[in-house]
């Protein structure tokens, strides 16, 4: 379409030609996560390594990312803003439970904020998943296709945790809003369906799993698209683009209040 199209190619500056292309290509696809951008100069991240300090030093710093209160009525409430992996869980589990999850674990009710939800790992999925699920009989949480491998990776509820489950009896609600992305849509959209979660506030941004940035040949425009798929056993379908839709639509800033009332309601 852009090489028929001579007024788009007569675009002289790099950044607006960026720009059209992206608008083109987001309409053509229907996909909002694909976009062209122009990035002279761009070195691509490399992917983080665990960090070589005491995990005391890393517990503080997985704190700051994780507020922890009991609210009135014996709510417990973490609001979360990063989902950590399976290899750092194993390194400052201990720590957290000490520090988090035995201060809510007694609780009669549990409030997951992920309205500020915006990034974390794939393999910190089966976790918190597992937290609220029994531990037999084994649960086929998601499966997850990576196109740059060729590979589909099933996630399975996990029989074995660090410290105790929450339980499949008290109420549990998550907190969306539209800024909610990627591997919090996707333990929202596994809870939900499980039917072990009520999901308050807005629909969510409907992100990936896993993004790449391909360079378009000797130039400095990049292509972003998503290189792996979430395929939900349950439903058959995906929250990616669609997003995850809530069970009571609230505004984001009046989600907490409305998970309260209901978990009072259902206490």
């Amino acid at each position: 379409a852009a090489s028929s199209n001579t007024e788009i190619l007569g675009i002289s500056d790099p950044t607006t030609l960026a720009s059209v292309l992206a608008d083109g290509v987001k309409k053509t696809v229907s996909d909002s996560r694909v976009d062209v951008t122009y990035e002279p100069g761009f070195v691509p991240a490399a992917p983080p390594a665990m960090p070589n300090i005491p995990p005391e030093h890393l517990a503080a710093m997985i704190k700051d990312t994780v507020k922890v209160e009991i609210l009135d009525g014996d709510i417990g409430y973490l609001k979360i803003q990063h989902i950590i992996g399976e290899e750092m869980a194993q390194k400052v589990g201990p720590l957290l439970l000490e520090y988090i999850w035995d201060k809510v674990l007694p609780t009669s009710g549990m409030i997951l904020d992920f309205r500020n939800a915006v990034s974390g790992e794939t393999s910190g999925i089966p976790y918190i998943v597992s937290y609220y699920t029994d531990p037999e009989p084994l649960i086929h949480i998601d499966s997850v296709y990576d196109r740059t491998s060729d590979l589909t990776i099933e996630l399975w509820s996990m029989p074995t945790l660090l410290g105790k489950r929450y339980g499949t009896s008290k109420p549990l609600i998550i907190l969306t809003s539209k800024d909610t992305l990627g591997v919090a849509e996707d333990v929202a959209y596994c809870l939900k369906h499980l039917k072990r979660a009520t999901i308050v506030g807005e629909k969510t941004a409907g992100g990936t799993m896993k993004m790449a940035k391909i360079k378009v040949g000797d130039t400095d425009f990049y292509v972003s698209v998503p290189v792996a798929k979430s395929i939900n056993p349950i439903t058959g379908k995906s929250w990616e683009i669609t997003g995850v839709a809530p069970d009571v639509e609230v505004a984001a800033e009046d989600a907490l209040d409305a998970a309260i009332a209901i978990i009072k309601l259902r206490t």
